[in-house]
């Protein structure tokens, strides 16, 4: 790892291989149960990653010089996570799919503005490799989710219909509570000696 990309991750955090990717976008071989807030999702780790390189480029760049383009370089990494996180906070499987499509749209979008930096001579040749692989690899993390994601869809709604379906249950109980409480009508009704052993544990 070069000096430059020492100094943007940071001494609490370890770079994996740039180019390098897991098997699957959210921890190891599909873990899903280590997953319970966007924080802990791969790619949004890599977009967090990606942000921290554009604002030091940004200072420390050519870059710095060109206010439009530095703005929208921005303006496009700050929405992959952002994106990401409203995804995934949203509760339901189709909002999930359709924050990672933005947040994809905004990677690529985010490829070419570092692409043209680098051919009009505003980021060196290994910020911009850096950039342009850990960008690289958001996208294709990114790919790979959505695909697990449409997978599921239908097995898996969200955690905001699992919340609707124990309300529906509860309010059927309610309006019908001979059919929560007493027994069906075809079976035998058991003798009061039975019932109060049933109560009181003898049985």
């Amino acid at each position: 790892m070069g000096k430059w990309e020492r100094g943007k991750v940071g001494k609490s955090e370890t770079a994996a291989p740039l180019g390098s990717e897991p098997a699957h976008p959210d921890h190891d071989a599909c873990d899903h149960s280590r997953v319970t807030r966007f924080e802990d999702l791969r790619v949004w780790q890599s977009a967090r990653r990606l942000a921290r390189g554009i604002y030091r480029a940004s200072r420390t760049q050519l870059l710095k010089d060109d206010y439009v383009l530095r703005e929208q370089m921005k303006r496009a990494v700050v929405s992959i996570g952002s994106n990401i996180a409203e995804g995934y906070e949203r509760g339901t499987r189709k909002q999930h799919i359709e924050g990672r499509y933005l947040a994809k749209g905004s990677a690529g979008e985010l490829r070419s503005q570092i692409l043209t930096a680098r051919d009009v001579g505003l980021l060196d040749e290994r910020t911009f490799t850096w950039l342009y692989s850990v960008c690289e690899q958001c996208s294709r993390q990114l790919a790979m989710y959505i695909a697990h994601l449409q997978r599921t869809q239908a097995r898996i709604r969200g955690t905001k219909y699992a919340g609707q379906t124990l309300s529906r249950a509860s309010s059927d109980a309610e309006r019908h509570p001979e059919s929560s409480s007493s027994p069906p009508s075809h079976l035998p009704t058991l003798p009061p000696s039975h019932s109060s052993g049933v109560i009181d544990g003898s049985l």
